[in-house]
């Protein structure tokens, strides 16, 4: 597993969902703070980002906005537009919490969609992006993130065999191409942070050897070594780029790892202590309540992971409002 697969993996929960929404003018939607992650792709016509903070964000064909953190905005046709609250239904698509007449001006389809996350053990990775994540459209820039947002929308369009398997691929590929255009990006244009981390031949060697390997008993030594690094300059090099030394990562990813291996099915708990580098079911048990408060067998019956809503919802206006 890669670092960035991986700190998708260590959060994601439930099935994500998304729907294709087509808004005649005027239309104004607002979504609450929420525990999950949430994007917007504009496929037709235009419409502006409403963010908690900061001015509106005008959003053009093409356009994609990621909204990690959860922390609610508004999308509207215009920054004038007073905006309806949305909740959340059962199956997982969004519905207005009053009726509003059908516009009658330019319509815009939007692609939205959400992911559920676990926060508890956030991937500083994730929890290190902005609030916006905005990806304009440009032509020949992030092809493979432009062919997901295409197939994703022509499959919520026009449904077929096999939708209700495509849908929740296609989002999981989004978010990964989401993510992979703007560490890009931000390495591209010399960005700290995780880009920076990823970019790092010496750092990002020792992060996919971290990950590849949590039970390995890795030494800053041995990990310095893979690049060719002193141990106290390859010590000083991770935990300027990371934001913490080596030692402390490798804890902290694997406490990560069996927290997910715990909620996400039923290994023995002998075979997790030995997946995250312990050798005995004892020494995994007493670092696992240091770090969580509650031993391991408690954490697994009360954080078991529930099936998560639909992956997609077809929404007609007035009827539900995606998100």
């Amino acid at each position: 597993m890669d670092v960035l697969s991986d700190a998708i993996t260590a959060m994601r929960t439930g099935r994500p969902h998304s729907s294709r929404t087509h808004l005649p003018a005027p239309w104004g939607m607002r979504f609450a703070a929420s525990e999950g992650a949430g994007f917007h792709v504009i496929l037709e016509g235009s419409c502006w980002l409403l963010p908690p903070a900061g001015d509106p964000l005008a959003l053009a064909p093409g356009d994609v906005v990621f909204l990690p953190h959860g922390r609610g905005h508004g999308i509207a046709d215009h920054p004038a537009t007073p905006l309806v609250e949305v909740v959340e239904a059962r199956d997982g698509s969004w519905v207005p919490t009053e009726d509003a007449a059908p516009g009658t001006g330019p319509a815009t389809t939007v692609l939205c969609g959400s992911y559920r996350l676990n926060r508890a053990r956030a991937h500083p990775l994730l929890t290190g992006l902005p609030d916006v994540v905005h990806m304009p459209a440009r032509i020949g820039v992030h092809p493979d993130l432009r062919a997901a947002v295409h197939l994703l929308g022509s499959e919520l369009e026009q449904p077929g065999p096999g939708s209700d398997a495509a849908v929740p691929a296609l989002l999981d590929t989004l978010l990964v191409y989401i993510l992979r255009s703007w560490l890009h990006d931000q390495a591209r244009n010399a960005a700290g942070g995780w880009a920076a981390a990823l970019s790092d031949q010496a750092v990002a060697d020792a992060l996919h050897a971290i990950h590849h390997d949590p039970a390995h008993p890795w030494t800053v030594a041995e990990l310095g070594a893979r690049a060719g690094m002193s141990r106290a300059a390859f010590a000083r090099r991770f935990a300027a780029v990371v934001g913490q030394p080596p030692l402390a990562y490798l804890t902290w990813w694997r406490m990560t790892t069996a927290g997910r291996l715990l909620t996400s099915g039923d290994a023995p708990l002998r075979s997790i202590a030995r997946q995250c580098g312990y050798s005995s079911e004892f020494a995994f048990a007493k670092a696992f309540s240091r770090v969580f408060g509650t031993p391991p067998g408690t954490y697994r019956r009360t954080h078991a992971t529930a099936p998560g809503p639909p992956a997609h919802e077809g929404v007609e206006l007035g009827a539900g409002v995606p998100g």
